[in-house]
Parts: C-alpha cells; sequence; structure tokens
C-alpha cells in the first residue's frame, strides 16, 4: 500500500471515529430537559471530558458503529458499481462517448479497456488484445479509456493528451500502438517525433494536447473508472463483465463466451 493510501485511510478512520463518537454522545446522553430548560451550557472542557468518559466506558460501541458505518458505505459503493456496470451492458453507446473505438460498428459486443500508457502491465497485454481483436474484429467493439495513474506514473498524463491529440487528427490507434511500443521513450521528445512520424499537423497537435478539451475527456473516462470501482491497469470491461490485469487471451476468449451466451 502506498504512503498516500495510509494516510487516507488513517483520516477516514479518524472521521468515521468522529463521527461514532458523536452518534454515542447524542444517543447516550441526549438532549436532556434539564439543559433545555435552564440554558445551561456545557463547555469545550467539560464537553472533552464527557466524550473521553463515553469512550471509556463504551469502547464496544464504538467499534460497533465504525463497523456499521463502514458497512453502509461498502454496501452503497458496491449497489453503485452494479449500477454503473449494468449500464455498460444495456447502453454501452452512452459509455463510449467520443473515445476511440475500433472493431466492429455494430456495438452488440464491447470491450472497454482502461489504460494508462506508462503502465508496464498495460503495454504487456497489448499483444493479446491485438490477436484477440484480430480475431473477433467482427463481432467485438473494442473500446478505449484513459486512466492514467498519476501518482506512479508522471508521463501518464502528458501521454495521454498526445493520443487524444492525435486521435483529433485520426491517428489515435497508429499513435497508441507507438507510445505502447517505445514505452521507455516517452517524454515531449518522443511525443513530437511520433506526431512527425505520422505526418500531423504539429501546431494543431501542440495546441490540441494543451486544450481544456483533451483534460476534461480524460477526467471523464476517469470519473467514469472511479463510478465502477477501477483502480488498477489494465481494467477491462465486456458487456457488463469486468477483469484486469495482462490478462491471457485464453481468458478473454472466455470472457468473449460469457457475455455471448
Amino acid at each position: 500500500m502506498s504512503n498516500f493510501s495510509t494516510r487516507f485511510n488513517l483520516y477516514n478512520l479518524k472521521v468515521l471515529c468522529f463521527i461514532a463518537i458523536f452518534s454515542i454522545v447524542i444517543a447516550i446522553s441526549g438532549c436532556t430537559p434539564s439543559a433545555q430548560s435552564t440554558g445551561t451550557q456545557v463547555n469545550s472542557e467539560e464537553l472533552e471530558q464527557q466524550v473521553l468518559q463515553i469512550i471509556r466506558n463504551n469502547p464496544e460501541a464504538i467499534i460497533e458503529s465504525v463497523q456499521a458505518y463502514q458497512e453502509q458505505q461498502l454496501e452503497q459503493q458496491q449497489a453503485s458499481k452494479q449500477e454503473a456496470l449494468k449500464q455498460f451492458q444495456t447502453n454501452p453507446q452512452a459509455k463510449i462517448g467520443n473515445s476511440p473505438t475500433f472493431g466492429s460498428t455494430e456495438q452488440k459486443i464491447v470491450l472497454f479497456e482502461f489504460s494508462d500508457f506508462q503502465c508496464p502491465f498495460c503495454s504487456r497485454v497489448q499483444g493479446n488484445l491485438k490477436e484477440f481483436m484480430d480475431k473477433h474484429q467482427d463481432r467485438v467493439t473494442l473500446v478505449f479509456k484513459h486512466l492514467p495513474l498519476v501518482r506512479i506514473h508522471p508521463q501518464a498524463i502528458p501521454a495521454a493528451k498526445a493520443s487524444w491529440a492525435a486521435q483529433q487528427q485520426g491517428k489515435f490507434w497508429e499513435y497508441h500502438d507507438a507510445l505502447f511500443e517505445q514505452q521507455d521513450k516517452l517524454g515531449e521528445e518522443f511525443y513530437i517525433e511520433v506526431a512527425n512520424n505520422f505526418n500531423l499537423d504539429i501546431e494543431k497537435f501542440n495546441s490540441d494536447r494543451q486544450s481544456q478539451e483533451a483534460i476534461n475527456s480524460i477526467q471523464e473516462d476517469i470519473q467514469l473508472a472511479q463510478e465502477i470501482g477501477a483502480s488498477g491497469t489494465p481494467f477491462f470491461v465486456m458487456n457488463g463483465e469486468t477483469f484486469s490485469g495482462a490478462v491471457k487471451l485464453s481468458d478473454m476468449e472466455k470472457f468473449l463466451a460469457k457475455v455471448s451466451e
């Protein structure tokens, strides 16, 4: 687990504990009639002592309250995730949006790939993915979605922007392949070099990749990934079925058979 994740979890735990303590204080002490009728006010020091005493007297209640809250949040997250995945199956066109696609134009079986151009596992899976699409492109529509892991991949966002700019000139998949095939070269000079190799309009290319539209498009993909619980790359959704990592070709075939039933 990263330091960021650890700090984030500790922060969440503190919030949960506060909520639990506050709930127990209300439940145990309540609003006393005497306090309401006399207008008596408890100062912060007295309140702190009361809260500490309640914690000492009710440790199990604190733990149970935190656990109950966590379970409730998890259930809500799972329900939201399942609803989002259902939409990938029932209305994939709405999820495709303006993302680059390859393969069948019927879009009956749609394979969404959430990917990061600097991720070694994303690069590793490309061979199997290409072989899969070469075999099934008459049935399957491949959709590329950006999921740059910026905390560990400093070139993820710049590479995503560059590929988006190439897409505006009809060269996304060619640019996509070049980025993955020469992943060790990712950087400003390489982005321009690849753009020149594909005879892109460099002025437009530079303008597009620095545009707010590029940022918004990538952010929309990230938001979509968050809705379905995709935290790592590569992450795939095929007609509502999810799988992740540098999956084997045989595994892709199994998922295709499953969604084709």
